[in-house]
């Protein structure tokens, strides 16, 4: 079952021994668990809908809580703490694309603001209904999760856009395809979400980036529908879908999307390589990137990231003795590790692993094989559960992300690091921060940060804490002109920062596009911009 106050799936628990806890303890202090709020509390607060009867809405208490919020940190900080202050007024599950028109229809009729709603697994306030006269209805599209149509010809196919990553990949398994995009928040995300977000998959190198895969689609706006076809190219104005691409919600309903497919790969794995230290580490994948070698993923993790992944597997014996060989060898205290995934053709497979071999040694990489990588991908949809195992031990844990040019990938990564790790000093607090690179591209890299400090009984102090921790960070990334997200969206989170990348005029430019097919701004009010 679906937690209702936290990530995943309630049966999934991120282990989390005595000597992981002894080690955040030694470093940040020690967690102060205490008392989250209950459903039944957080139920008496539901308010009466405001919304007139309708048999395509349901107004249950538990169903509009449920659809409350994402996962965001405010958002977990109100339901954990049962400061849920907004909720939906109602929950509409349409089957197909007459009931979501008929759901606009009705909303543009009563003046009703619509959030569409995907996995919930949103991660900067997509989700949250804004305070305001208007009663609220989200729009949760998991009834329309089939693949629709399938031409092994141009390997194209069609699926209505509230499928599943899971339920999508096990659909084109079945006829031998695979998308091949894998976010995190692969089990739970959906692809009209991972659209309206411009989401990133871990192996986006050989498969793209959503947008790559992104062809055409039908979408639903208070104004009439769009069709947009599939084109291998076109030079006929402007792209439609690099509108669509990242508009979450606000220019209308995503209803199906028609996406680029491959063939199953026939041979995958995923190897680890340690460096001496982060900056030859960045070296090498920069050059992996740079050579166009065709890999799949290569994850580069700092220092202090590298000993915490060890120091948090549950794996002491193991983490014992590869820290004893790891040292025999002089792979000493600033070590980094290195995944990175092979994905395609048999004959090209070992070709390729040579290749990247070939430039980790140039750079003092040390080979270790599969192992790491097989752990590595046995969990790797895992991880998000850890939020929940820290936060009942005391901790909060968050991200963020940006990309920026080669150039400024060293010095971005330290003085993020740095922002986040002083950023509590004057409250007496301490942070752990550590990074990797997520995806590489010839040009540049993605920054992937996350940062861990202990909990406050009081909610207030915990959103306090966040907002210090987020606003500095986000002015660190904005002076090295990254971007202020490389897959996470905007939403509410990092609306205040868009500006600085689309300038005033590009941001006029949006809501005169979304005044258009929304005169009434009904469709995901307050969200990018």
């Amino acid at each position: 079952m679906r937690r209702w106050n936290g990530w995943g799936d309630d049966a999934t628990i991120y282990p989390f021994p005595d000597p992981a806890a002894s080690y955040l303890a030694s470093l940040i202090g020690e967690g102060t668990p205490t008392r989250d709020a209950t459903l039944e509390e957080i139920l008496d607060q539901v308010p009466l809908s405001r919304l007139d009867t309708n048999p395509l809405i349901q107004v249950d208490p538990l169903v509009r809580l449920l659809h409350a919020r994402g996962q965001s940190l405010t958002d977990w900080v109100a339901l954990r703490s049962g400061r849920v202050d907004t909720f939906p007024d109602g929950v509409a599950y349409p089957t197909n694309e007459q009931e979501i028109r008929d759901i606009i229809l009705f909303a543009r009729k009563h003046a009703v603001s619509l959030i569409p709603y995907g996995g919930g697994t949103s991660v900067v306030g997509h989700l949250t209904p804004l305070p305001g006269s208007n009663p609220v209805l989200t729009v949760d599209l998991s009834h329309l999760n089939q693949l629709i149509e399938l031409d092994p010809t141009s390997w194209l196919a069609t699926f209505q856009a509230g499928v599943s990553g899971p339920d999508l990949e096990l659909q084109l398994h079945k006829n031998g395809y695979t998308l091949g995009h894998f976010p995190q928040s692969f089990e739970l995300s959906t692809l009209g979400g991972w659209i309206a977000t411009r989401s990133c998959g871990q192996q986006s190198y050989y498969y793209g980036r959503i947008e790559e895969l992104f062809t055409g689609g039908h979408i639903e706006t208070c104004q009439g529908s769009i069709d947009l076809p599939a084109l291998p190219a076109s030079a006929a104005g402007p792209d439609i879908r690099q509108i669509i691409l990242g508009s979450e919600g606000r220019l209308g309903i995503i209803t199906s999307a028609i996406v680029r497919i491959r063939p199953l790969p026939e041979k995958e794995a995923f190897f680890g390589v340690f460096f001496h230290h982060w900056k030859s580490g960045v070296e090498a994948v920069r050059q992996i990137a740079q050579s166009r070698t065709p890999i799949s993923m290569a994850r580069l993790s700092d220092t202090q990231e590298t000993e915490t992944t060890m120091a948090l597997s549950g794996k002491e014996n193991l983490v014992k003795w590869a820290n004893r060989g790891l040292n025999l060898l002089r792979y000493g205290p600033e070590r980094c590790l290195l995944i990175f995934g092979v994905t395609g053709d048999r004959q090209v497979f070992h070709q390729v692993c040579r290749q990247v071999l070939s430039i980790c040694q140039h750079h003092g990489g040390l080979y270790t094989g599969e192992v790491i990588g097989k752990m590595w991908k046995k969990s790797r949809f895992l991880t998000p559960y850890l939020r929940n195992t820290l936060w009942e031990r005391g901790y909060i844990v968050d991200t963020l992300e940006t990309s920026v040019p080669w150039r400024e990938v060293l010095s971005t990564a330290k003085e993020v690091k740095n922002a986040l790790g002083g950023g509590l000093v004057a409250m007496n607090e301490k942070v752990l921060v550590f990074t990797h690179l997520s995806h590489v591209y010839r040009d540049g890299a993605s920054i992937y940060t996350t940062y861990l400090f202990r909990r406050s009984p009081d909610p207030d102090e915990n959103l306090e804490r966040w907002h210090r921790l987020k606003y500095t960070a986000s002015q660190t990334i904005l002076s090295h002109h990254g971007t202020i997200s490389h897959q996470h969206g905007v939403g509410q989170d990092h609306a205040p920062f868009l500006e600085a990348e689309k300038t005033a005029l590009g941001i006029r430019l949006l809501k005169d596009v979304a005044k258009s097919l929304d005169p009434q701004g009904i469709m995901n009010p307050g969200k990018l911009i």
